[in-house]
């Protein structure tokens, strides 16, 4: 190893230990100029890739991203019209379908999986981005907390009924880094106890998130699947601006753009070799999951989580 590439090293893990500059633009920005910046992915043309809440920001984004390296892009919207909006905004509309689910709705992902199978495609990445930060506790269809029907719930379940049609996939969780301010609720999963708060249960549920990767993993990596999940950093968003006003006006000249927070999604999607599987990756890197410990995780609540899980989207339905 040159020093520079040690002195690159010291950078990148000081942006990690400094936390905030690391999820910003100039995080970004320092990185890419670091000599063991991983080079872009290889082109996916002919690979089919699911894409969901590619409607807007980082999923639209990550769409338009993975055609442009010449994949075909099925972006999972709940509003088809709006979906087939944006791939003609972006020009990809020659090059994506639309399919319509609420990916927190158990019986939709049911009938969505349904007819992905129908079709006969053979899928090579799975992109979990649909997300939602509901100001009130809200329940989906099945009377679950609707940010962990919808950020935990739903994938799993997707991704397990789509198993046959997976082509040595990889699996993409889009989480936050919120989740580092919050420890694992496997003893509350739908947020009964305690005053709710909407970005409380956003970082529980991409807690809930990271605390599978290994599990996830070690099930799906089985049939030769790779599984991650991507932190885009502080990206200026539509959910971030109406979730998160007030966060938007003081940080929003460190805010990345949507290109910039879609990177590791996009590059994580598609580069070849495949990645270490099971981890939490930011500006394509694997990155801790915890600092210093702080909220980790036991075994006992990783495996009371999977059980819930389990009971919750599988039990019937795989």
């Amino acid at each position: 190893m040159t020093v520079a590439h040690r002195l690159g090293g010291l950078v990148d893990r000081a942006l990690d230990v400094a936390v905030a500059p690391g999820y910003t633009r100039v995080g970004l920005a320092v990185r890419r100029q670091l000599p063991d910046w991983p080079a872009d992915p290889p082109r996916m043309d002919g690979a089919h890739v699911i894409v969901t809440g590619a409607s807007s920001g980082l999923g639209a984004t990550t769409a338009a991203g993975l055609a442009d390296l010449g994949a075909h892009v099925h972006l999972v919207v709940r509003d088809p019209d709006k979906g087939r909006a944006v791939a003609a905004d972006l020009g990809i509309e020659e090059v994506s379908t639309t399919w319509r689910c609420d990916v927190s709705d158990l019986d939709d992902v049911e009938r969505l999986a349904r007819e992905l199978l129908s079709s006969g495609v053979r899928i090579s990445g799975v992109v979990h981005n649909a997300g939602s930060m509901p100001p009130v506790r809200t329940e989906s269809a099945q009377g679950r907390e609707l940010t962990m029907a919808l950020h935990v719930l739903g994938p799993v379940l997707l991704t397990e009924l789509l198993l046959p049609a997976l082509d040595t996939a990889r699996i993409v969780l889009v989480t936050s880094g919120g989740m580092y301010a919050q420890r694992l609720r496997a003893d509350d999963p739908d947020y009964h106890r305690g005053t709710y708060s909407p970005t409380t249960a956003y970082a529980r549920s991409k807690r809930a998130q990271i605390e599978l990767l290994p599990r996830l993993q070690a099930r799906w990596g089985a049939r030769g699947h790779v599984v991650g999940a991507t932190h885009p950093g502080w990206a200026d968003t539509p959910g971030v601006a109406d979730s998160l006003p007030t966060f938007r006006r003081v940080v929003g000249p460190l805010l990345r753009d949507a290109e910039a927070g879609a990177d590791t999604t996009t590059w994580f999607t598609a580069t070849r070799p495949d990645p270490e599987g099971g981890r939490l990756w930011h500006d394509r890197r694997p990155r801790p999951t915890t600092w210093l410990g702080r909220n980790a995780a036991s075994e006992q609540d990783r495996a009371r989580l999977w059980d819930w899980v389990v009971e919750q989207a599988l039990a019937g339905r795989s």
